[in-house]
């Protein structure tokens, strides 16, 4: 486990050095911990660590963590898809849900959120490369999905979420970030009052620092390659 606790302080390294690099303010890249296919252990080594953030993708699997760990000051992101089957425990255990890309699931995310919970935090994905086999609403709905979850009392509206395709090098991967961020820009302009953009993984999160992301979200420079 103190392989976990290296390579935490090594990505910690890794977004310091970018935060730097491109101008941004020192502590302004939070650093998100993916957890999936990991272990109860692995998590706790990481936590003991030093790490409190930490995102699932699946529900059945998040909750057989989540419970076992309740005693711990874990804020849990919920990275994944969504299916409307699995809300009720979603809106009830995390505190950020960073994959709503349709108003029927942000209804139901808000109408189950306990009414003693805080509102839920959550980002719009945006499939921002156009791939028809990714999640997230597309650009030009974006507004749109936004003003309709307006309403939604047991929301915040924190910013967007992108995965965008696999790029060859920096300049491609920064590209596509841009767009991300020009895409929070204008809902800005709009009104919004957003301040996330979750975008960057272990591969590119230095592109996605250069183009604004406030968290990034690293799971195989923590824990290694996942098991499932």
């Amino acid at each position: 486990m103190d392989t976990i606790r290296s390579r935490l302080q090594q990505v910690q390294h890794r977004i310091s050095v970018a935060e730097r690099l491109y101008g941004r303010k020192t502590g302004s890249v939070t650093l998100l911990a993916i957890s999936k296919g990991k272990s109860v252990d692995e998590i706790k080594a990481a936590y003991d660590a030093g790490q409190r953030r930490f995102g699932e993708s699946y529900i059945q699997e998040a909750l057989t963590k989540i419970q076992p760990l309740s005693s711990h000051d874990i804020e849990w992101h919920f990275i994944g898809p969504i299916q409307s089957n699995k809300t009720r425990h979603i809106a009830r255990y995390f505190r950020w849900v960073h994959s709503v890309d349709r108003v029927k699931i942000a209804k139901r995310l808000n109408d189950q959120r306990p009414p003693t919970a805080p509102p839920l935090n959550i980002c719009l994905q945006i499939n921002i490369s156009n791939e028809a086999t990714k999640a997230g609403v597309d650009y030009d709905d974006l507004a749109m999905l936004a003003q309709e979850i307006k309403s939604f009392e047991r929301l915040r509206l924190r910013g967007l979420m992108a995965i965008p395709a696999p790029a060859e090098n920096i300049q491609q991967q920064r590209h596509m970030y841009m767009k991300v961020r020009q895409a929070q820009q204008e809902l800005i302009a709009a009104g919004w009052k957003l301040d996330t953009l979750s975008m960057g993984m272990s591969g590119d999160m230095e592109a996605a620092i250069a183009e604004g992301a406030t968290i990034v979200r690293i799971g195989t420079a923590i824990f290694g390659e996942r098991d499932l």
